[in-house]
């Protein structure tokens, strides 16, 4: 395992940073030793203890109570679902998965693939997610027998530290050092850059500032891209069932989650029954005047991101921000939109309870255009979904857009992983070249091992310059 990080360092931060960085991860380095001999029963059944300790229901709950008010963000119920269903989501993926020793034979290509831990990961945690992010990353850090360091934000470091506790107490149950799990103390800006130098790996998880941070630190990491994902609904939807995905997915943990719908974008021939679908199940739809206010509250600089006073709020507080009333159960603000880019800022990403719709004519190139035009602005590579019929229009909406997942009759938030889909849970959804990432893939436990590859002799393959030029030859000569 490499000691790399103990000494590798940048002007920025200062000797004590510097310091006091090197002994948190020099812990972390006594610790991954320790486990680096583990067999795999032992590494699943340290990750068992650690899954089940943060689920059990007197610590979930403990925990989407501090998150909310640490953070302001969400609410405590869907915090608890989303504790659960990731973390389970991803003890359940790992089940049966491979990260020590020989993981792969082929015998016809004479190779052989063997995991080795990766290190020291630093793992960046959102403020919108300081409770379910960091089991979900240390699971997929321990089941490759590394160590993980969770950089808090300092808006919600009580939050994070409250989770690393209970994943200590179990690394300890099953015989594991505590130190393969930490949060960084007392976290600052310096302190998590610092961080970011001295490890082996990087997992940011947060906004486009962050991630930029983690891929300039010189150290390998896994970013994601900038949430703003658009919904199709095409001419032969169950508007039914569209209008009941749209909603659970826009409200959960009120769109604390990249994946919340942010756009939809339905065809002329059923956005009037979808919008009366939406706003039967109690949205409100804006008119000009609401949705001018609403505007000015969201972006009162005219920049880009919102404001942090509606993230993750419910729609009557937003609502009334913007100096009007609706309901006490209404779920979410429909705005209807017709344009996209910087004079359109309802195209971007909302990190709100506040939907953008748009209507579309013609086919599903359209639609797909209409996608590409909405995540050009933000969002290039994240995800869309679509709601449909169709077979062909699936195909040709992925074929066409620049996205790394498109969903299918599911709601969005089914991207970070679902029973219902084959899609790894994650709270880290990459977003490839399109997003400024190196992967399109849902970041996982096979993202936290290094491989060795193994090859021996096999037969000689056959190699003829017949085959492989012969049409090119007879076409434009040798």
């Amino acid at each position: 395992m490499s000691d790399h990080g103990v000494s590798k360092h940048g002007e920025q931060g200062g000797s004590p940073v510097r310091d006091e960085v090197a002994a948190v991860v020099g812990r972390a380095r006594a610790a991954a030793r320790a486990i680096e001999h583990y067999s795999q029963e032992q590494v699943d059944e340290l990750v068992t203890a650690v899954a089940w300790a943060v689920v059990r229901k007197d610590h979930a709950e403990a925990l989407a109570r501090q998150a909310v008010d640490e953070g302001g963000f969400g609410n405590y119920a869907d915090k608890v679902a989303k504790i659960h269903k990731r973390v389970t989501g991803v003890l359940a993926d790992m089940t049966g998965m491979l990260t020590v020793g020989v993981v792969e034979e082929l015998p016809s290509a004479g190779l052989v693939k063997i995991a080795k831990p990766v290190g020291v990961v630093a793992a960046l945690i959102p403020t919108t997610g300081p409770d379910a992010t960091p089991p979900v990353k240390a699971l997929f850090a321990l089941k490759g027998r590394n160590a993980i360091i969770c950089a808090p934000h300092p808006r919600t470091t009580g939050a994070t530290e409250a989770v690393v506790g209970f994943m200590r107490a179990a690394c300890e149950q099953v015989g594991a050092p505590a130190d393969l799990v930490q949060s960084l103390p007392a976290p600052s800006l310096p302190k998590t850059q610092e961080l970011m130098r001295q490890a082996d790996l990087i997992v940011a998880t947060g906004g486009a500032g962050m991630v930029h941070a983690a891929y300039s630190s010189g150290t390998p990491a896994y970013g994601v891209g900038v949430g703003n994902a658009v919904h199709v609904v095409d001419e032969t939807a169950d508007l039914a069932d569209a209008a009941a995905a749209i909603v659970t997915a826009k409200t959960f943990d009120y769109a604390t989650s990249c994946l919340a719908d942010n756009a939809v974008v339905a065809h002329e021939d059923v956005y009037d029954e979808l919008v009366r679908r939406l706003t039967g199940a109690g949205a409100h739809l804006c008119d000009a005047r609401q949705k001018e206010a609403l505007g000015a509250v969201m972006w009162p600089d005219g920049g880009a991101v919102p404001s942090v006073k509606v993230v993750a709020k419910s729609a009557p507080h937003i609502a009334g921000l913007a100096g009007f009333e609706v309901g006490p159960g209404c779920p979410m603000l429909l705005v209807e939109e017709d344009g996209t880019g910087p004079d359109h800022p309802f195209s971007g990403e909302k990190l709100s309870v506040v939907l953008a719709i748009y209507s579309y004519q013609g086919d599903i190139t359209a639609a797909a255009e209409l996608v590409n035009a909405i995540t050009a602005y933000q969002g290039l590579g994240h995800t869309c979904g679509i709601h449909t019929s169709s077979d062909a229009n699936v195909e040709r909406l992925a074929m066409l857009t620049k996205t790394a997942r498109v969903l299918v009759n599911q709601n969005l938030n089914e991207g970070a992983g679902s029973p219902r889909n084959g899609l790894p849970f994650t709270l880290s959804l990459s977003c490839g070249t399109w997003g400024g990432n190196i992967t399109t893939e849902n970041v996982n436990a096979r993202h936290f091992i290094n491989l060795t590859w193994v090859s021996r002799p096999v037969e000689p393959k056959v190699i003829s310059e017949e085959a492989l030029f012969g049409a090119h030859w007879q076409a434009y000569g040798r």
